[in-house]
Formats: C-alpha cells, structure tokens, sequence
C-alpha cells in the first residue's frame, strides 16, 4: 500500500488576518518615521532656500553698497492710472534679490518696459502705451505677468499653500522691520517718497512729527522706502535678524497665516498694548482668536491677507517684526497698508527659521524669551519706552533691532 502525503497549497484564514496585521502594524509604525523624514528634507530646502537669499543680500550689498530696499521701485507720478504706470514704491525687496538669485530672465522681464501679461488675462485699460513700465505696475496688479511667477527659492516647501482666484505669487520669508509697530507699513514715507503720511506730492507740514516718530520705531535692518547698509547694522551681522519666515494665507483665517484687521481701541491701540491682539474672544460669535478653535480666529473676525504677494514690499506681504514670538498671531489696525504686528511663523514643528545678518540660518523656537507682549512699542515720547530704549520683548525684540546695543546672552 502506497502512502500519500498532503501538500498545504496556502495559508488559513486565521494564518492571513494574522499576517495582515503584522503587515498593518508595520505600516503603523513606519509611516509616521517616512513623514518625519519627509518633513525633515522639506525643512532643510526651507533652510537652504534661506541661505541662498542671505547670500544673494550680501551679493547685492556687495554690487550696491546697500542693503535691497524694501518698498521700492518708481514713485507716484501726476499721469492717470498711476497703479497701473508706476509701482507707487511699493515693490519688495525680494525683486532686487532676483539677479543674484538665478532668476535674471525675470529680472530683465521687470526692469525693463514689456506687454507680458498673465495668461488668460488682457490689458487693463489706462497703461500708458499698452507697455507696462520699467519695474513693472503695483505689485497686485495681477495681469503682469512678473507678479504672478512663482520663484521656488521664495517658497518653503513645508508650505505649499496656493490659493485660486489671488492671482500672485506667494512667498514664505519676509524681511525684519524691527521690534516697532509705528509707520511700519510705509517708513513714515508715502508713494511719492516724501515725508508724509498721506499721498501729498509734497513733504506734508507734519514731516517733524513723521519722521522722528519713524526713525524711533524702525529699528530693523529694514527700513521700509529707505536706505539701510550693513554699515548701519551695530548691533553686529550675527546678532541681528535680517529676515524671518512667514506663513502664506489659504483664507481660513488661521491664526498663522492670516492677519487680523480693525483692531478695537483706534488706530493707536497696538502701538499702547501690542496684548491685545491675543485676546481670545468670548465666544464664536465675536471678533477675535476662537475661543472653540484656538489655532483660528472666529468667523466674524475680518482679516489681511499674509504673504499673498511675493512682488510687494508691505509687510503683511513680505516683511514681519519681533514683538510676539514665532508662531503667535499678527494683526493691523486697517487693511493691508497700515501698522501692525506681523509675526514671523512656519508650517515646522515647534518654530521657524530666522535668517541672520551674517548669511547664517538658524531655527528659533516658539518658546523664545521674548519679554512683555503688554508693553507699549517704542516710539518718540511713548509713556514707557521712549526712543533709543532697549526693546522690551526680550531676546526676540533685541534680535530685530539693528543698533540698542543690547545683549544677547543665549546661544541661538
């Protein structure tokens, strides 16, 4: 009599759900490290996309003697449709950066007279020519095409937020203004670049009270509309913050990525407690940080838009300040040409990068010391911190300020 023998030709039900769940736990425990190590190579191309523009600064100091101005490019002039035939100098600084960048094909587009226009879109009635001028129109004028390139080296892509329908290009790193909220948004200089506050083609009567409110609370090594060299840096490169990271807006009024506007109080509200702009409101249905959803203000809340516009100078757009730590919230007293809080932020865990004065790049953590958010920003005559006072938001406010003399006691 033969014998035979049985061959097992596949598992069992209970050997598969048990292999299957190995196989599950498996993926459970690797996906979070391949997310993690995603993240990691996304934040070293943030850094070094930093770096390159921290060298390109140097480079452009270098070529000009200054710093690239932020708000620049051609004043207001007496033709029609000035925002159209001039930028009304209100162009950032990232454009000047654009020749020592890679990016000269789009410099020449801008710097010189051209009909480029986005596509899909026609000319506007009221360009002088049908040309667009050297240095292009404002920097929303979304049918010019220059304004609604992307440039990769201005993009973290830790945040690659696009939003349809803004019709510009976004940018994630912005120039420090300092530790002041007084004529932020214009340097005390209107878009004729005369000493004003109003659009006067000429120095306004108040020009005394403009400017030296202006030269007390511009303390960064930018100075919107004016003229800033490395020279004017005597803080020292290393210890001075020439730029920070900041987070494009997707329109859900989220607490990093959007500014909250209309600040209660006037005009003069955060310039006296910057605090209340942390106020949490009391209850979804008022204005303010979402007392439900603290990463969100409420519904009801109007906000500016952050850094929508690489191409434009103002800074909700490209610029931020040292008053509250990375990753609190910003806000301005108006639309998106007024004073405010601009705080730098990221899409990183736990803090964002700073750009030093010196080229180097470092990551600062939201847990910073960055003093009393409650105290007044300093300004000319200010009731507690009158001009040439250190900055009262500890190491953070000392780091944007270019000239206090203060002391940085911390290894960054």
């Amino acid at each position: 009599m033969r014998n035979r023998t049985s061959s097992r030709q596949a598992f069992t039900l209970v050997e598969l759900l048990v292999v299957i769940a190995i196989i599950g736990v498996l993926v459970g425990l690797l996906l979070p490290a391949v997310q993690a190590a995603r993240e990691a190579a996304r934040r070293m191309s943030c850094s070094n996309n930093f770096k390159q523009i921290g060298l390109s600064i140097h480079n452009y100091h270098s070529a000009y003697k200054q710093l690239p101005q932020t708000m620049m490019g051609t004043s207001r002039t007496e033709i029609a449709n000035v925002t159209y035939n001039s930028s009304r100098l209100y162009t950032s600084g990232l454009v000047g950066l654009l020749p020592f960048i890679e990016q000269q094909a789009l410099w020449e587009q801008i710097a010189n007279p051209s009909q480029d226009l986005t596509p899909g879109t026609t000319l506007p009635g009221g360009v002088t020519n049908n040309t667009w001028p050297a240095m292009g129109p404002c920097a929303w004028v979304t049918q010019y095409r220059p304004w609604a390139t992307s440039v990769p080296g201005f993009r973290c892509p830790s945040d690659p937020t696009q939003t349809p329908g803004i019709g510009t290009a976004f940018t994630n790193y912005g120039f420090c203004f300092g530790d002041g909220v007084q004529f932020v948004n214009n340097g005390g200089k209107n878009d004729w670049g005369n000493i004003d506050n109003d659009n006067n083609n000429t120095n306004g009567i108040n020009q005394t009270w403009v400017a030296t409110r202006a030269r007390a609370a511009n303390r960064g090594m930018f100075w919107a509309r004016h003229k800033t060299t490395f020279a004017s840096v005597l803080d020292g490169l290393s210890n001075t913050i020439a730029a920070g990271e900041i987070v494009a807006s997707g329109g859900k009024k989220e607490l990093i990525a959007d500014i909250r506007r209309d600040m209660p109080g006037g005009g003069d509200a955060i310039v006296r407690d910057p605090g209340i702009c942390l106020e949490v409101a009391a209850s979804a249905g008022v204005v303010g940080i979402d007392p439900l959803r603290p990463n969100f203000y409420t519904r009801s809340t109007n906000i500016v838009p952050r850094a929508t516009r690489w191409a434009d100078g103002r800074a909700n757009y490209s610029g931020m300040n040292t008053i509250f730590p990375p990753g609190k919230p910003s806000c301005a007293d108006g639309g998106d040409n007024t004073r405010g809080i601009y705080t730098s932020a990221s899409r990183h865990q736990g803090g964002c990068h700073v750009l030093m004065g010196d080229g180097a790049v470092k990551f600062i953590t939201d847990s910073i010391e960055a003093g009393d958010s409650t105290a007044p920003s300093v300004e000319r005559d200010g009731a507690v911190n009158a001009q040439g006072a250190e900055s009262p938001y500890g190491v953070w406010g000392a780091l944007g300020t270019r000239d206090m003399s203060e002391v940085i006691e911390i290894e960054l």
